[in-house]
């Protein structure tokens, strides 16, 4: 009888078990890498993008200013760590009272919870917030009540917003842009390359993104190395792309490029909802009496976690392309890291892939032909999984 995955050890594996978890993050990355790796995930972290603050800039405390001679209408806060930086920097110029008064007698809009709690610790009241956390509905509310004459202050959050700006401008409001940070490539470009390389070679099952430019960081410089295609259709396919809510996911579903989101931008919710997602995606075989779980770097056997060096999972994807059926071993040779031309290293990679999955059985040496899965042909067809057991 065929074991059935999950009856056997598999609930003392953690859920990303097996998975190695690309990171883009720059701020609190290490914090979204700890909660990966207690999951069990391997975590590769390739920071997109640096944080510039504005504090010292000219262009805000321009922007400021502007504001206190002329106070706004209604305040757009759009990020919480930015809202606050503005104040904070306010302060630091002798301004910050000034300016909490001045946005306390007009309106002060929310893009989300963050924000809306920076607006609160600054003293200020929030008078609306969406529920979906988008600049787009933010724009919708505003665009519906009415902005007509409006003196409008929008917090950017490290990037333009020129759609919403426009949209405003046209509808008849003045639009002052405060730019208390931005986002800029990483001054050690090395670790997004290697994240970015881990990616095209099969090195990274899922890729997590924390913010809309870190998307646009990572296909940018993807670009200017002549890799962005590939960056895609690698996204579009053994690649996950995990965003933390919609307007981090927005630019990538633009580019055709699927996404997951948990229902609410949170890191910790988006760590909870790649648990539910990741094993998913693993691929199920029934081989030999016992059940294969292929993950990213790792396999189950009967629910028990076999790590497996990345030759024999080389090797392991080529016999799951086809479950069951001989796989000669000149092109088992043509998939192993190096190539070369002596097969005796393929009978060395096979004894090795016996060796990590603890269960000799399950890959069977075909005499003068190659080697095969050991497929049990009274399990009925052969599950669907998802992309880990599919070529690399």
């Amino acid at each position: 009888m065929v074991a059935v995955a999950g009856q056997r050890g598999d609930a003392a594996v953690p859920a990303l078990a097996g998975f190695t978890v690309g990171v883009t993050a720059a701020r609190r990355a290490d914090e979204l890498a700890t909660m990966l790796e207690r999951r069990g995930a391997v975590v590769q972290h390739g920071p997109a993008l640096r944080i510039v603050p504005l504090a010292d800039d000219a262009q805000l405390l321009e922007s400021t200013r502007a504001l206190l001679a002329r106070p706004p209408d209604v305040t757009v806060a759009t990020t919480g760590i930015g809202f606050r930086g503005w104040i904070e920097a306010a302060e630091g110029w002798g301004l910050g009272t000034e300016l909490v008064t001045v946005l306390g007698k007009g309106t002060v809009l929310a893009r989300g919870p963050k924000a809306r709690g920076a607006i609160r610790a600054s003293g200020l009241t929030d008078a609306w917030s969406p529920e979906s956390e988008s600049s787009a509905e933010v724009l919708d509310h505003l665009l519906e009540s009415g902005v007509d004459g409006l003196r409008i202050a929008v917090q950017l959050h490290g990037e333009p917003l020129p759609d919403m700006a426009e949209a405003l401008v046209m509808a008849g409001a003045e639009v002052v842009e405060v730019p208390v940070y931005r986002w800029l490539p990483p001054l050690d470009i090395g670790p997004l390359d290697r994240l970015t390389d881990a990616v095209l070679t099969g090195g990274i099952d899922i890729l997590t993104f924390t913010s809309a430019p870190a998307a646009a960081s990572l296909l940018a410089r993807a670009g200017a190395r002549g890799l962005r295609e590939d960056v895609l259709t690698a996204l579009r396919g053994p690649v996950l792309a995990m965003c933390v809510g919609p307007v981090t996911a927005a630019p990538l579903q633009d580019l055709d490029v699927p996404t997951v989101q948990p229902h609410r931008s949170r890191l910790g919710a988006m760590v909870r909802e790649l648990e539910a997602v990741a094993p998913a995606r693993a691929r199920w075989l029934p081989v030999a009496g016992h059940v294969l779980e292929l993950r990213g770097h790792a396999v189950l056997v009967d629910g028990a976690l076999r790590p497996v060096p990345p030759t024999g999972m080389t090797l392991l994807r080529v016999l799951a392309r086809r479950p069951g059926r001989v796989v000669a071993r000149a092109e088992l040779l043509r998939a192993l890291p190096g190539g070369g031309d002596d097969e005796h290293a393929v009978e060395t990679a096979v004894a090795r892939l016996r060796a990590a999955l603890g269960e000799p059985k399950l890959v069977q040496t075909v005499v003068k032909r190659g080697y095969r899965l050991a497929l049990d042909p009274t399990a009925g067809p052969v599950p669907v999984g998802g992309h880990c057991g599919g070529s690399r």
